[in-house]
């Protein structure tokens, strides 16, 4: 296999949950050495969703690619060490409080007068300033704040926050791309810098023009539920063996395809329906055309009819459906590799291909502490050393 992308990047963890820790998980995927460094007591995601004999699933995915070292930044011995490993260190990765390293003696300052080329990731709730700077923040805040909630939801109902960590997840992709263009300025510069992310912020770019038209139009984007103001057909519908499908129409060949597969032609022929605004204005009309076709057949049919037809169709997938799928299968998107702990286990796989330098999982997550000896080690931390520190509750 060829030379990975960010081979030779040492990355330090020091993060929790999620959002700062996927980051690190991304820039593992792709090569670069990453420590977690962890409190000896583990980070809480080992503990957060479903388990298996008492092991954390979600941990397995978070923490793969990555070596878990416990050391307690508390404590005046563990920042010691930290220093050390941070001045040989390329990207550190963290999200405490703000002020909370500089409490420690581990403010930027400090590291980069040891280490000038350090970048610095501070992923955080509401960034380093302002007045919500200290307080605690977690995804949800950010998909509260950024307008999500308050676009998502039927009409009639209450803004809807997401089951997952949405958030977190466009954060952990923003981090890891900010960590890479700061990284590019380096070689250029010669210093590194510090990375300032605010989880409510991503969100707003993701969310499209909303500002934008506030700003110029002085409108507010109200919830459609699985409608769009832009474009219709578009929702979900129900087969008639109970599976759901997601039409969308977004090009209006595509519209006046999905009409003619539903025995509705004289509808292209409407004035409205020449824009997707003007068709969105006709939704339900359009829904219970399209929604009447659907409800006579079976999942398999309408996917079958909607791609003869090239019309833009998908059904609506659980986890089960999607690791039966052939185009995942094809692109190797659902990947199995052997865990200490649990055996055969499958993943998401890294969410892109390159052609040259291809991204590897290479290990799931470890156990709490399981590389500390072997990092610590390096550092000329002997084994009598070893159990001092943890006799301390430093390691």
């Amino acid at each position: 296999m060829s030379v990975q992308a960010l081979a030779g990047i040492k990355v330090l963890d020091v993060a929790t949950l999620f959002a700062g820790p996927m980051a690190a998980t991304l820039l593992g995927d792709h090569g670069a050495e990453v420590i977690k460094v962890e409190h000896p007591r583990g980070d809480p995601a080992r503990t957060h969703g479903a388990s298996k004999d008492g092991v954390g699933l979600w941990w397995k995915m978070l923490g793969r690619n990555k070596k878990s070292l416990t050391l307690y930044l508390g404590s005046a011995e563990g920042q010691r060490i930290f220093r050390e490993l941070a001045a040989d260190a390329d990207v550190i990765i963290e999200n405490f409080r703000p002020g909370t390293l500089e409490r420690w003696g581990l403010g930027y300052d400090v590291l980069a007068a040891d280490n000038p080329g350090l970048v610095l990731a501070r992923v955080t709730g509401f960034g380093q300033f302002g007045p919500y700077s200290s307080r605690p923040g977690f995804g949800t805040l950010a998909e509260a704040m950024s307008g999500f909630a308050a676009l998502t939801g039927e009409p009639d109902g209450p803004p809807t926050l997401p089951p997952f960590g949405l958030a977190d997840g466009v954060a952990a992709l923003t981090t890891s791309f900010g960590i890479m263009t700061a990284l590019r300025a380096r070689e250029s510069t010669g210093r590194g810098q510090v990375l300032d992310m605010a989880i409510i912020e991503p969100l707003l770019t993701v969310l499209g023009p909303q500002i934008t038209a506030y700003d110029q139009l002085g409108t507010l984007q109200a919830r459609t539920g699985n409608r769009s103001t832009n474009n219709a057909p578009r929702n979900t519908y129900r087969c008639s063996d109970g599976n759901w499908v997601a039409v969308s129409t977004s090009a209006q060949s595509i519209a006046e395809r999905v009409m003619r597969l539903v025995g509705r032609a004289e509808l292209i022929d409407e004035p409205w329906f020449a824009t997707g605004r003007t068709r969105a204005e006709h939704a339900d009309e359009l829904d219970e055309a399209v929604g009447s076709w659907i409800a006579a057949r079976d999942r398999d049919e309408v996917v079958a009819a909607f791609e003869k037809a090239e019309a833009a169709v998908a059904p609506i997938y659980t986890a089960a459906d999607i690791m039966a799928d052939s185009q995942y299968a094809a692109l190797g998107s659902v990947l199995q590799i052997d865990d200490d702990e649990l055996g055969p286990l499958k993943m998401p796989n890294i969410p892109f291909r390159l052609s040259d330098t291809p991204g590897e999982i290479r290990t799931t997550g470890p156990k709490l502490g399981e590389h500390t000896a072997e990092i610590l080690a390096g550092f000329g931390v002997d084994e009598a050393k070893l159990a001092s520190l943890r006799e301390q509750g430093v390691a």
